[in-house]
């Protein structure tokens, strides 16, 4: 995020009573003397109070509990930089054993990649090779080479755009429409062209959880180039979807079994498990990768090839993310997923009863449910996220993207942590807060105006831009949070 300069005089102002701290602190300028550390950890921890709980965080996608023997890997790698290979062998072989490990669970015996911060980075690494390998392409041809375009669907990621804006390529996007919310394969095949660098498939839309059909896109744009039009690549954008999909389906066809699928993107920080701080990119063999954007440096020891947007970054989630590849493997990933996914049936039937509600995210995708208000009540998706906040929940509400911006919806994300019994308490605290809704006389917010018009901005990027509750799945165990020995609990 972007801050300025503030002016303001604000300070800090400690309740509890100190001889070392006898006056506020500055809040945007460095104190003139230092303080000991233990005050200075509880003045930060107790403002860091205020934050929302992270284990009632239902927005995101990213991981916020791991294993004691993973947070302690954490901790004793946390000095150590990814980046000085010649100085950390070992932590140099480890992401190289990750990568491989990725390779062959997508499918590609030569493929190559390498981490990074998270799957935006990853993104904009793997369209900037689509984007080199289209280039020198037209140029060989004797063909300009300087209108790149790049097709995706209206619902992708900030980063797609971010990538777009960055490095000049013209985004084309494939707009949703009030009973489709991701691409539709024939209208993006109506914008490739032989300018296109890639078309993007998401294995798990942000907005609803849903898996684009990589499938169909790729077996069309496979009959275009046989028909003589443009040779297009795809790239899947699997996030999310990268460790759900091999394990809780893992008969779909989504990755390098197919031809055209030529680079992949995943996200260890989400279904990999691992605090934020991590991603992969994948390429499908060497010949992906152009070796242009590969650079070699030795003034750390040694040659070092790198392929980043940065260049230091900390070691301790590539580690952290090897512990998950050894301490679950298959098994243990198809535990989990499998968990997740019925976790989040649990919540779309229950929620499917309630009859203000449509439930629009589909079966055999993300652990994920999004749903809609029908029958126009006197409050919105917006209230009922406010109003679950108050609880503690943290449930987002906002509207689809364009050109489906008059729907908006409420999401939850499905993570390991979310156990049974707290989605039974999720399920009494919303039916708690509908009923207050409709016993109340406040207006909705915005209600004189559509969610189109109350929350849109450029291209609508409001989403991330918490008694007796009811009867139990027979057999569901009560208290099955997280991974406990060597079996993975109801999530």
């Amino acid at each position: 995020m972007l801050s300025g300069k503030r002016d303001d005089e604000g300070a800090l102002s400690p309740a509890y009573g100190s001889r070392e701290l006898r006056s506020p602190v500055p809040r945007n300028r460095m104190p003139e003397a230092g303080m000991p550390p233990s005050l200075a950890r509880q003045l930060i921890h107790d403002e860091m109070q205020l934050d929302g709980n992270p284990a009632l965080n239902l927005a995101s996608f990213v991981t916020t509990w791991m294993e004691p023997e993973a947070d302690s890997l954490i901790l004793e790698s946390l000095n150590r930089n990814y980046v000085d290979a010649d100085e950390y062998p070992r932590t140099t072989e480890i992401q190289n054993r990750c990568v491989s490990i990725l390779a062959d669970l997508y499918h590609s015996p030569d493929g190559v990649g390498c981490a990074t911060v998270g799957s935006s980075e990853a993104i904009h690494l793997c369209a900037l090779a689509a984007k080199w390998r289209w280039r020198k392409r037209r140029e060989a041809a004797g063909l300009a080479a300087d209108k790149p375009n790049i097709v995706m669907g209206a619902n992708v990621q900030v980063c797609w755009e971010k990538f777009a804006r960055y490095f000049e390529v013209e985004p084309r996007f494939v707009p949703l429409t009030e009973d489709r919310f991701v691409l539709g394969v024939p209208e993006a095949l109506q914008l490739v062209d032989e300018n296109t660098i890639a078309v993007v498939a998401i294995l798990g839309s942000t907005y609803t959880g849903e898996y684009e059909p990589v499938s169909e896109l790729a077996a069309a744009l496979d009959d275009l180039a046989a028909s003589g039009g443009p040779d297009v690549p795809l790239h899947v954008d699997a996030a999310s979807g990268g460790f759900v999909a091999p394990f809780a389906q893992p008969d779909l066809e989504w990755d390098f079994r197919l031809d055209r699928v030529r680079s992949i993107n995943v996200s260890g920080h989400k279904y990999g498990l691992v605090y934020p701080g991590v991603g992969w990119a994948i390429w499908r063999s060497p010949e992906d990768l152009p070796p242009e954007l590969v650079f070699h440096v030795n003034y750390l020891g040694g040659d070092q090839p790198t392929f980043n947007l940065n260049f230091s970054r900390g070691a301790s989630q590539i580690i952290a993310q090897y512990y998950n590849f050894l301490r679950l493997g298959v098994e243990g990933y198809s535990q989990v997923m499998v968990a997740l996914s019925e976790t989040a049936s649990y919540l779309s039937d229950a929620i499917s009863k309630i009859a203000n509600f449509e439930i629009l995210s589909k079966p055999n995708s993300l652990p994920v449910v999004c749903m809609r208000l029908t029958h126009n009540p006197s409050y919105s998706v917006f209230d009922v996220s406010a109003r679950l906040r108050e609880r503690g929940w943290i449930v987002p509400a906002y509207t689809m993207a364009p050109d489906a911006t008059n729907i908006a919806v409420l999401r939850i994300v499905v993570r390991e942590g979310l156990s049974r019994d707290m989605a039974d308490m999720l399920m009494a605290d919303l039916r708690d807060t509908l009923l207050q809704l409709e016993s109340s006389k406040e207006p909705a917010q915005g209600s004189d105006a559509k969610p189109a018009e109350r929350h849109s901005q450029a291209r609508h990027r409001s989403i991330p831009s918490h008694r007796p509750g009811p009867a139990k799945l027979e057999g569901a165990p009560v208290h099955a949070t997280k991974r406990q020995g060597g079996t993975a609990g109801v999530c």
